[in-house]
């Protein structure tokens, strides 16, 4: 019942507002988020139909079409699978009210307009988000690098002639393969943003 009621109590309108991390409990986003699995809140924009809340692991946006209407979209971005993109800012005019954030997380463009008293919030949301997608662009062009290091080397060692047991030869080398370009997915490969917020976003 709190939560149906949160946008009056939080003084929300159409245009977004910044909500601090001591009201995150009365979001609806907040019931989604998994907590279970150490997933947290970062930065939550939020206006009468929309929320938009970033973790540590994703964008969770909850897409409403009216203020009064109790229906919601619940779509999840994981800066993994989506990754960010085209982020870019417009700060507000002298008669302008609100500031916008523009970004995309794969091929879903976002624009959200946020009042102009949260500016220096915002900056540091465009900050993290840069920041995001920059180690997701660098991540991906090393893991590339490693799986044609990964080829080569593999080549190699075939046509190397092999002396002895090549049965025992080959279930050696599949498993240092193997173990090298796992721990390449794990290392390039990452899931967890939740050090660049903290770097960033200032509370």
């Amino acid at each position: 019942m709190f939560k149906k009621i949160a946008s009056d109590a939080l003084g929300l309108s159409d245009v977004g507002s910044v909500i601090h991390p001591s009201d995150y409990d009365k979001v609806d986003a907040d019931d989604y988020i998994l907590h279970e699995d150490n997933e947290k809140i970062y930065f939550l924009i939020k206006s009468k139909t929309d929320e938009y809340c970033f973790t540590n692991r994703a964008l969770v946006h909850l897409d409403g079409t009216s203020a009064i209407s109790k229906k919601r979209s619940l779509k999840r971005y994981s800066y993994k699978e989506h990754a960010i993109s085209d982020v870019s800012m417009e700060t507000a005019g002298t008669i302008d009210l609100d500031v916008e954030i523009k970004f995309s997380m794969g091929s879903v463009p976002f624009s959200i307009d946020i009042h102009k008293n949260h500016i220096e919030a915002i900056k540091d949301l465009y900050k993290a988000l840069i920041r995001i997608s920059e180690l997701t662009q660098e991540n991906e062009i090393s893991l590339e690098f490693a799986k044609e290091s990964l080829q080569i080397t593999s080549s190699t060692l075939v046509r190397a002639s092999i002396e002895g047991d090549v049965s025992e030869h080959f279930r050696n080398i599949n498993d240092q393969v193997f173990n090298w370009l796992m721990n390449s997915r794990k290392k390039y490969n990452v899931k967890d943003f939740g050090f660049v917020f903290e770097k960033y976003i200032n509370n």
